[in-house]
């Protein structure tokens, strides 16, 4: 068990969980790059003092966001609704003075500044990754391909102004280095300004044993009491805190100077439903990581079975968190021979570390499965009413979020 110090106040971090070797979930691989590919022991604690939980272990930012990055937000429709009503939101309560601007950090492949570009608003997309950063660029977003950082944001202030919003979605719990995002922020944000990201959420992961939301790119797994500690750490203040769907359920934080807004009720109230849960407890951390090996082991134990009896099982999805799924259990191609993705530039490679092939989603009728492994169970309603010819012909779905299921 390593020992390591928090990222945002130094005190002492105590694992909790570990899941094993692990390599980084959105490399998917070529068949001829296999022998080279990177592993990391992938394993989460929490801070002694903040309580902030955090990979015991960070990969290098460089390795996780590239040019060959296989992560495009746009690819769901859930996804494309949900970016759009986000965007329409800041159109209608922050960006509404004269000439205001707005930030993404990780705009991905413009599926938010895409409806703020079309309204004719100025933005400006922080992407590292090149290959996504140039479809935002098709649909009218202007990106610059850089990692957020005090240098980044300074940057961006001096050639376009102080910014009103500052936004990041599924992004911002993968920067290790906060403490120069907020100094960032601090040269960035106008007064009054809001720095506003969604992030999945502690809450949702501990009591929906959401385990494979565990890997490489998210460095940190925030609880609102650990933003709201995050923020006065380093001279901001946490203001709102809203549950939202996305991802089984992630959390909006809004964060601005200090005293520039009223922090909400809703803020307080899940404040409190956290310390009567006692979600930040060393206890209910430690349990949540029993029950981690608990599914892995009936996961295990049933595809075994279905494999003894002859049935057939293809995996369903291929999002960054099936990998580690397939590695901390060791699922193989004798398990599950391939998994269906629609992601193009996914197909016709192979998942990370457990190298299960990627094909078409064409592939998963011809002929249909016994079982599916939904992998991307997030997607889970959307995913079911367009595979309604699957369950006509007899096909069962494998849940195993929060616990092993045959649907």
């Amino acid at each position: 068990m390593e020992e390591t110090t928090c990222r945002v106040c130094d005190a002492p971090v105590l694992e909790f969980a570990d899941l094993g070797d692990q390599p980084t979930a959105n490399g998917f691989l070529l068949p001829e790059e296999v022998a080279g590919e990177f592993r990391f022991r992938l394993a989460v604690g929490a801070c002694t003092r903040c309580r902030l939980v955090q990979l015991v272990t960070v990969v290098p930012q460089e390795l996780r966001y590239h040019a060959g990055y296989r992560y495009h937000a746009s690819g769901s429709a859930s996804h494309r609704d949900h970016f759009a009503a986000d965007a329409r939101h800041f159109l209608e309560a922050e960006l509404t003075g004269p000439d205001p601007f707005i930030v993404e950090i990780g705009c991905n492949d413009g599926v938010m500044l895409g409806t703020i570009a079309a309204a004719g608003v100025r933005h400006l997309g922080v992407e590292p990754s090149g290959n996504v950063a140039d479809i935002a660029r098709e649909k009218g977003v202007r990106v610059l391909s850089a990692f957020f950082d005090e240098d980044t944001a300074a940057a961006v202030r001096a050639e376009h102004g102080p910014a009103d919003v500052v936004f990041g979605a599924n992004t911002i719990c993968h920067i290790a280095h906060m403490d120069s995002v907020f100094r960032g922020l601090d040269k960035l944000l106008t007064p009054g300004g809001v720095f506003v990201f969604e992030e999945p959420y502690l809450e949702t992961i501990v009591s929906g044993m959401a385990f494979d939301q565990i890997y490489d790119e998210h460095v940190f797994y925030f609880s609102v009491a650990s933003v709201q500690a995050m923020a006065e750490r380093f001279g901001f203040e946490l203001v709102d805190a809203e549950r939202i769907a996305m991802h089984g359920g992630e959390v909006r934080y809004t964060i601005a100077r200090p005293g520039a807004r009223v922090p909400s009720e809703r803020l307080a109230a899940l404040l409190a439903e956290e310390e009567s849960a006692k979600l930040n407890e060393p206890a209910t951390l430690a349990e949540f990581g029993r029950n981690v090996a608990r599914i892995r082991d009936d996961l295990m134990t049933l595809l075994r079975q279905l494999r003894a009896d002859g049935k057939r099982v293809v995996g369903y999805g291929a999002p960054g968190k099936s990998s580690t799924v397939t590695n901390y259990c060791g699922i193989g191609t004798d398990l599950v021979p391939f998994v269906c993705d629609s992601t193009p530039a996914k197909q016709g490679r192979l998942l990370p570390g457990s190298h299960l092939p990627v094909r078409p989603p064409a592939d998963f009728a011809d002929p249909y499965p016994d079982y599916a492994l939904l992998f991307a169970w997030n997607h889970a309603e959307e995913i079911m009413a367009k595979e309604q010819a699957f369950r006509e012909a007899g096909g069962k779905w494998i849940r195993f979020v929060p616990d092993v299921e045959v649907i």
